[in-house]
């Protein structure tokens, strides 16, 4: 039963005036521009907007200063300079190689070199970031940035203390009020809205509050909800990641990109999962085995403990595998920061040292803390351009002669950024610091280019056609009226387990095809979910029902995807494809003759295709395929 909507209230009242049409008896909200998630990204996107006069509409899960881009902790990767000698071509170089050069070089490109301008926005707005005592912006070492391509470590990123993910939400929020920005907080975006011709043309909306459906209308959509870390069991995810964009996607049609990479931090809390921001390592904390040795330098002689994340994670759980584990199980590793000092801890960790307390019962200051790698960061996601633009492989012009589809059709009033979107500048490999430069990026490009596309629009708002809703209300209903079935989080579990089993840091064939079946056959389970509490009123058994449909998308496309690529490369590590560092054909296992190329996964009938890597940058040289040394 779809209860009529009666907006009520201060905040809402205001908007009440917008509610211009009817669809069965579900109000409708006309915008300029909706943007589903009010994390980094989509706030970036909407200060844009609104600055540049559009009426925007920001839905969101959670309080936006509560999105997961709150834990995000060591800092923004941008070449300032500030510390060391350091410019964007470094910082390309090393994104380029962190990706396993599976990364778009010309997005990469563009990344790097607008870095220092988002970076310097951000402080004109206010953004309290830690200084030198000359007033500039100060920057810490992190894992693979490095100085005249890979000679030696550089600090590059720009940290508010461990809090930067924090800070960067309550100055993006605070200026989104200034300018006007609408938000609906405690909603939950279900489903796009797609006409005949392919075009979104907004997006079904729930709140939370009352239980209750609206229809946000609007010539362009912007997906901002980040990732879906909660498909594994141990994960630095907050529990709204769900990869509800990933589902909204997948269900009007579109494929997903290379999702078989999913980087596991090095770093969380053994048996929290709690992320401890690369940071520690920046300062200069030090992984040790139960032996008390600094093992990294074994690993990464160069670089040690600030190698990529990916080498850092297979490093940890190889010392575990040979029986150097600490503990009475010999299940993890240390990172002790007990030689940097109460000052320092304190004035750049002091989140970290709280996180030690309530989480490993453990004084920084005083004693190593237990860590172990823990899913963080979704390296796929909604295939886009450089301005946000989703776009999708043009079926009907065919493959080229290597068999992949190069061009694509960008579909018309979508667009995706963020953890949800793949552009791709992470490859195989995303570098710490790099995922909130990406936010700040390419929220602002698909912020300009839509205010640029705006201008030249039509902005009368076409009547909708009333069977737009029919799928969202199926959906509802079905929940609405289940008598019997499986309860929701129970099979999320079941999902994680499969997931934290068959796809973690190193991975085998078998495991991974029979991962595949083990996913397909919870289809059933997913299809037969049950309801037991019907009520309107913060319903959140409801919610998390719409949660697992979107969680069992995300983790058939990375299991399917997975068991497909038949090679080592960044974080998908095989073990059947291992090969030593100087073979010709495949070094390390990476086989850039059969696979440097992109991942496609269609939910209609779980298959896949592939699409090239660009390897054309915007202005510079294409950078060589190597092997990875650090």
């Amino acid at each position: 039963m779809i209860y009529f909507y009666a907006l009520t209230g201060i905040r809402k009242t205001v908007m009440a005036t917008r509610q211009d049409n009817t669809i069965s008896n579900i109000k409708t909200l006309n915008y300029d521009a909706v943007i589903v998630g009010g994390g980094g990204s989509g706030m970036r996107a909407s200060l844009h907007l609104a600055e540049a006069g559009m009426k925007v509409a920001v839905l969101t899960k959670v309080f936006p200063t509560r999105s997961h881009t709150v834990a995000a902790q060591g800092g923004i990767g941008a070449s300032l300079g500030n510390m060391s000698n350091d410019n964007w071509h470094f910082h390309f170089y090393d994104t380029v190689k962190g990706s396993d050069w599976l990364g778009d070089q010309d997005a990469i490109e563009y990344m790097c070199r607008e870095a220092p301008k988002v970076v310097y926005e951000l402080e004109h707005m206010g953004m309290p970031f830690d200084r030198n005592e000359d007033g500039t912006i100060y920057q810490r070492p992190f894992g693979g940035h490095t100085s005249n391509y890979g000679e030696k470590a550089v600090q590059r990123a720009c940290a508010a203390a461990d809090r930067t993910g924090h800070a960067l939400l309550h100055t993006l929020y605070q200026k989104n009020l200034e300018q006007g920005t609408e938000f609906f907080i405690e909603w939950i975006a279900l489903d796009l809205i797609k006409d005949e011709a392919g075009n979104i043309n907004g997006v079904v909306a729930l709140e939370q509050e009352t239980g209750t459906i609206a229809v946000f209308q609007s010539p362009i959509t912007v997906l901002a909800t980040g990732g879906a870390g909660r498909i594994f069991a141990a994960s630095t995810n907050a529990y709204i990641n769900t990869g509800d964009g990933i589902g909204m996607a997948v269900r009007a049609g579109i494929p997903l990109q290379d999702m078989e990479f999913w980087q596991f931090h090095p770093t969380g809390v053994h048996g929290a999962g709690v992320l401890l921001t690369e940071g520690c390592r920046g300062e200069g904390a030090i992984l040790r085995n139960k032996d008390g040795e600094a093992f990294m330098e074994r690993y990464a002689p160069t670089v040690k403990d600030l190698a990529p994340r990916d080498l850092v994670s297979r490093s940890m759980d190889q010392e575990i595998k040979e029986g150097r584990g600490c503990g009475p199980n010999a299940d993890h590793i240390v990172m002790d920061m007990t030689h940097l000092g109460v000052e320092t801890i304190m004035k750049r960790l002091p989140s970290v040292f709280e996180i030690g307390k309530n989480f490993a019962n453990v004084d920084i200051t005083k004693e190593p803390i237990p860590v172990i790698p823990t899913i963080h960061y979704m390296m796929g996601g909604i295939p886009t351009t450089i301005h946000g633009q989703v776009i999708v492989p043009d079926l009907e012009a065919g493959t080229d002669e290597d068999g992949l589809y190069a061009k694509g059709n960008v579909v018309k009033g979508l667009y995706a950024i963020g953890e949800c979107a793949c552009v791709s500048v992470h490859g195989a490999n995303r570098l710490g610091t790099n995922s909130l430069l990406d936010l700040l990026v390419f929220g602002r490009a698909a912020g300009k280019h839509i205010v640029d596309e705006f201008h030249h629009a039509d902005h009368n708002y076409k009547p909708l056609d009333p069977r737009v809703l029919d799928f969202t209300v199926k959906r509802l209903d079905k929940l609405q009226q289940s008598t019997e079935g499986y309860n929701a989080q129970d099979v999320a579990d079941e999902i994680r387990a499969t997931m934290q089993k068959h796809a973690s840091v190193f991975r085998t064939q078998a495991m991974m095809d029979e991962g595949v079946e083990k996913i397909l056959a919870l289809g059933e389970k997913i299809d037969k979910i049950h309801l037991g509490d019907k009520s309107q009123v913060f319903n959140t058994a409801r919610i998390e029902a719409f949660e697992v449909a979107n969680l069992y998308e995300v983790a058939k496309a990375t299991m399917i995807s997975a068991a497909k690529r038949h090679e080592s490369r960044g974080a998908h590590s095989v073990s059947d494809y291992d090969r030593p560092e100087d073979d010709d054909y495949a070094p390390n296992g990476r086989n850039d003759h059969d696979w440097m190329k992109h991942t496609l996964w269609y939910s209609e009938g779980n298959r896949i295709i592939y699409k090239p890597v660009r390897k054309v940058p915007l202005t510079v040289d294409y950078i060589e395929p190597k092997v990875r040394v650090y």
